[in-house]
């Protein structure tokens, strides 16, 4: 039962229903056929794909090829796609809390086995089947590019996890790299450390040979390359423990090499993930949106998708987003706060490009700084609440299919106050006026 998104629409005359619960070494199953509910049948598979597949071409004899639908959670993604390629097998992922919370419904007391949660997600999916969504997926360059950019997100983290690794090591023995240099995690920091990964050795060098190597490593700027030249041989160093010396080299050229991969593979899925949006039939849409870069456009492609009858509304993507808040009232009580359950990729991508829209959007600056100043909203409050209006904004125009255009959508006085709120004007004398065809905002937020 997640939350935020319609269900099933279908009901197909289903041969057998079956759960699995998923473990590392084993899977075991249910499952009992649709028109004898009560002969079960269950079992043990090792999880290896020879023993999935013969799980999988058993129910098709079984059942004589037709559809059986089968639950398991939905974040064992390994078996979801050992399963997928099966044309008779139809998914119902299920979100492992409501997998739990339904096992608890009728175990109050905790106790647990596979043969007891594989009995529950059974009976999940027999008694609440029309408020589960089967498996759809999206277009393979679609779920490629969703690998792709999760993938390039995750490197992007490592790189900045050694950068940190790195910075910790040179503040021990070499800390005038730091100063020298803006960027520790550049290539020329890594190429000046990978020649001469001490001041000691760097000092040895010839003044010719050091601007020499600046030229072969793009600087162009001859004073700044001569004020590194003469801070480098006034340098003193931080140490002279020959342990410490030994162990930060070695450490140092570890971390640079390390980043140097890094930094290949981050440029590689980035030409892929280019040519994928390039290709994308929505890329000029979500390219149109204001303060939306390169990797802002493949992420909101991945986040929407290609398949527009997934969501009914916008405030079902809201929800599934995790930018809608959470409201708890019991009583006289009454709490709104941030939506845990969600997937936090999806919730990260519209967190991220509502910080990126100030830069270009005028109403949305003004939006987040009405928040801030009047409303007394944390900088992540405020930017989760101006992620769920550009929702709204941003699935209309992918529903319809039409690029944004800022200054179609503020020329209704409507929409001004459905996006600033009824009191923005007044309470910031904010007002609206003309300038070379487009509606700007009259006071300056920046």
């Amino acid at each position: 039962m997640t939350e935020g998104l319609p269900p099933a629409t279908f009901e197909t005359e289903w041969a057998a229903f079956a759960a699995i619960d998923w473990a590392d070494q084993k899977h075991f199953w249910r499952w009992v056929p649709a028109d004898s509910p009560q002969q079960a049948e269950q079992g043990e598979m090792e999880n290896t794909p020879e023993a999935v597949d013969q799980w999988a071409a058993a129910l098709q004899a079984r059942f004589g090829g037709r559809p059986v639908a089968v639950c398991l959670e939905q974040s064992r993604r390994a078996l979801v796609y050992k399963l997928a390629k099966y044309a008779h097998l139809v998914l119902f992922p299920v979100h492992p809390t409501t997998a739990a919370r339904y096992r608890e419904t009728f175990c109050p007391s905790g106790a647990k086995d596979d043969a007891n949660d594989t009995a529950s997600l059974l009976d999940l999916l027999l008694r609440h089947r029309e408020r589960l969504r089967p498996l759809q997926p999206d277009t393979v360059e679609t779920r490629t590019l969703q690998f792709l950019v999760e993938d390039r997100r995750c490197t992007v983290e490592d790189q900045t996890r050694y950068s940190n690794r790195l910075t910790n090591c040179l503040k021990l023995y070499f800390p005038q790299v730091l100063v020298w240099f803006d960027e520790v995690s550049s290539p020329l920091v890594g190429a000046l450390l990978e020649r001469w990964p001490s001041l000691q050795q760097l000092q040895r060098s010839h003044p010719g040979t050091l601007r020499r190597f600046f030229h072969e490593h793009n600087c162009r700027s001859e004073e700044r390359i001569q004020e590194r030249i003469a801070a480098i041989y006034a340098a003193k160093p931080a140490t002279e423990d020959a342990a410490v010396l030994e162990a930060g080299m070695r450490a140092s050229r570890g971390f640079v090499e390390v980043m140097s991969v890094l930094r290949s593979h981050i440029a590689d899925l980035e030409k892929r993930i280019q040519e994928l949006v390039a290709a994308n039939p929505d890329g000029v849409l979500f390219g149109s949106l204001p303060g939306a870069g390169p990797v802002s456009v493949s992420r909101l492609i991945v986040a929407f998708g290609t398949r527009r009858e997934r969501f009914d509304n916008a405030y079902q993507m809201q929800c599934y987003s995790g930018i809608a808040p959470v409201q708890r009232a019991s009583g006289h009580s009454k709490q709104i706060h941030i939506r845990r359950a969600c997937p936090k990729f999806l919730r990260q991508t519209f967190h991220e490009y509502a910080g990126h829209s100030m830069v270009k959007s005028e109403w949305a600056r003004a939006y987040y700084q009405y928040l801030c100043d009047e409303r007394n909203k944390s900088h992540h409050a405020a930017l989760r609440a101006l992620a769920f209006k550009w929702i709204r904004i941003i699935y209309r125009c992918w529903k319809d299919r039409t690029p944004y255009q800022e200054s179609v959508y503020l020329q209704s006085p409507r929409r001004r106050e459905a996006v600033l709120g009824a009191q923005v004007a007044s309470v910031t004398q904010v007002g609206w006026k003309p300038v070379a065809g487009f509606h700007k905002l009259s006071k300056d937020f920046s």
